[in-house]
């Protein structure tokens, strides 16, 4: 890849559950250096504050080696974020709140340090470098463990007051439903993240859940086995239900929906599209598209990156 000396460069910063990635990044979306480091399942504050500088270094250390200047940095955390401070909700990580990221990365190394929600930056790569590019208005989820999501409006990232907001996994689509973690009942992760599609398939065939993944269910559903076909049915449907409350709130062009799961195939985004469009307001899905997402794990240090490249450009 040739390195033109007009273009700037940001770090983007994707921290996980269990890794931290980084990428060195031009700001058309070419991926100049990548790397992820382990944190561990249990990482204190320190260590996972420590491993982040780390990474953070050597990203700057390629630049450097490159004649590249940084402009900035752009960090995705789970939980909650405002004005660069992770407030809590990062339940996986230990330790993990009141912090001010921004200020604390800032002192470290002297370059502008931005920070998000991840599941914002993985919609907010996908809006400036994947499936949603040229769009203004943007619904983004990812399906995991959970369900998270992004919304771009007028072409800006929404948070609602406080960025407290967007926590699309939560909509509600069982009144009366189980309880969730985040304390409500009947949320739409409990009936359609790939937790729950691998909960259902486990109690129709009787195989232990630690034996199964989203792909093992899918390659029986490319199969046709009874139990995965029944099971993706019952996932997309509910999926559809939850995009198809999404499309009648917010209008948008495109639906994207990421995740490891989504690399199905079109198949399954097919399946989400029946549903949302059976289920929707024609009049507000008339100009929305349902389409799987393009970056895959890049989504959220491209997003990190371009959080800096938007600052940036106002």
């Amino acid at each position: 890849m040739s390195i033109k000396e007009d273009l700037k460069y940001a770090i983007g910063v994707d921290l996980g559950g269990t890794f931290v990635k980084a990428a060195l990044v031009s700001d058309v979306g070419d991926i100049v250096f990548t790397n992820k480091l382990p944190i561990g399942s249990q990482a204190s504050k320190d260590t996972i504050l420590n491993t982040i500088e780390k990474i953070i270094q050597m990203a700057i250390d390629e630049a450097n080696t490159s004649e590249l200047d940084i402009i900035g940095i752009g960090l995705g955390t789970p939980g909650i974020v405002q004005d660069g401070v992770i407030l809590g909700g990062s339940e996986n990580l230990n330790g993990w709140e009141n912090i001010d990221l921004s200020t604390y990365y800032n002192q470290k190394f002297g370059i502008p340090v931005l920070v998000d929600n991840d599941a914002n930056l993985m919609g907010l790569g996908e809006f400036f470098y994947g499936a949603a590019k040229g769009c203004t208005d943007v619904v983004f989820l990812t399906i995991g463990t959970g369900i998270g999501g992004a919304i771009i409006a007028n072409g800006e990232l929404y948070g609602g007051y406080g960025n407290r907001g967007t926590e699309l996994g939560h909509i509600v689509v069982e009144h009366n439903g189980p309880e969730c973690n985040c304390g409500g009942k009947g949320c739409l992760e409990l009936y359609s993240s790939t937790t729950a599609l691998i909960k259902d398939y486990s109690e129709r065939s009787g195989k232990d859940v630690k034996d199964l993944d989203g792909h093992y269910i899918i390659k029986k559903f490319n199969e046709n086995e009874e139990n995965a076909i029944k099971c993706l049915q019952e996932h997309t449907d509910y999926l559809g239900h939850g995009v198809a409350s999404f499309i009648n709130t917010f209008a948008p062009q495109k639906v994207v929906i990421g995740g490891g799961i989504s690399d199905a195939g079109q198949f399954y985004i097919d399946m989400i599209s029946k549903s949302a469009f059976t289920y929707m307001m024609p009049s507000c899905g008339s100009n929305t598209e349902i389409v799987g997402a393009k970056l895959g794990n890049n989504a959220g240090s491209l997003g990190a990156a371009a959080l800096i490249f938007k600052a940036y450009n106002k």
